[in-house]
């Protein structure tokens, strides 16, 4: 299927690896020209220089920290043209409830929600002007089941979705979408990381722990696995696409059935 994105100016923030590096390597492959984001000069570098030596020369890169305001306006002055924006940038950190001071709450909420409204503020004037544009905000199953071992985490992600909804309604008759885009737990780096640091600790096999996830952690998941990248990849870029032009305003799963409520 031709996703009509040839040429297409996208921005994915957070997009060194993981779940932003496979959003990114799948506009690119749509022929989408694709900015890749981190924190880091040698991490952005890195990853083009993946991205391109797996064929993929319409890719460039941004080192910058967007959730700082300052980058945010260096990024979109580098780019005004952005027609794409993928807000994926994010943390998480498991943490109880007792534990969490409230500067913890304004760090999740200035990186996962706040750099999201911020680029999609500074991208929108371009937007209106050509009367189209993309703006996908990667939130979580945590926004519909919110998780005790993380509530702020799962606070951030269901900011996003009343953020993508509001942004949406705000749009209403042009040809701009805004939706919400919620992953399942997914086998990103930093889950991978967090999962075999967890199997070293317990003396346990990465698979033992992945099983004993699902069957206490995320019993109502319905794959029974961590999620890829790619198929989370997958349904972004086509909501990216000009052939998703009736679905806006929507808080798309694509978390192997972990949410049972719907949205």
């Amino acid at each position: 299927m031709d996703l009509q994105l040839k040429n297409k100016l996208a921005l994915v923030s957070g997009s060194t690896a993981g779940i932003g590096y496979a959003i990114a390597k799948a506009l690119a492959a749509e022929g989408a020209r694709v900015i890749i984001n981190g924190r880091s000069q040698v991490g952005v570098d890195t990853a083009v220089a993946s991205l391109q030596q797996a064929g993929h020369h319409n890719v460039f890169g941004f080192a910058g920290d967007l959730s700082k305001a300052e980058a945010a306006i260096d990024m979109v002055a580098q780019y005004p043209d952005i027609e794409i924006l993928v807000n994926n940038l994010g943390i998480f950190e498991p943490k109880s409830f007792e534990d969490i001071p409230d500067e913890d709450w304004t760090r999740f909420f200035d990186v996962n929600v706040l750099s999201g409204v911020r680029l999609s503020r500074l991208v929108l004037p371009a937007m209106k002007k050509a009367n189209w544009g993309r703006i996908i905000f990667i939130s979580s199953e945590s926004a519909l089941q919110i998780p005790a071992e993380m509530i702020h985490y799962g606070m951030s992600k269901t900011a996003q979705i009343a953020v993508a909804r509001g942004l949406a309604e705000s749009l209403a008759g042009t040809n701009i979408t805004v939706n919400s885009v919620l992953p399942g737990p997914t086998r990103s780096r930093g889950v991978g990381d967090f999962v075999a640091d967890l199997a070293k600790a317990d003396g346990k096999s990465v698979e033992q722990v992945e099983k004993e996830f699902f069957e206490k952690v995320r019993p109502t998941s319905l794959i029974k696995r961590f999620g890829t990248p790619e198929e989370v990849a997958s349904l972004v870029a086509y909501i990216a696409s000009p052939l998703a032009s009736a679905t806006t305003g929507a808080a798309l799963r694509v978390d192997g059935g972990t949410a049972k409520n719907a949205f």
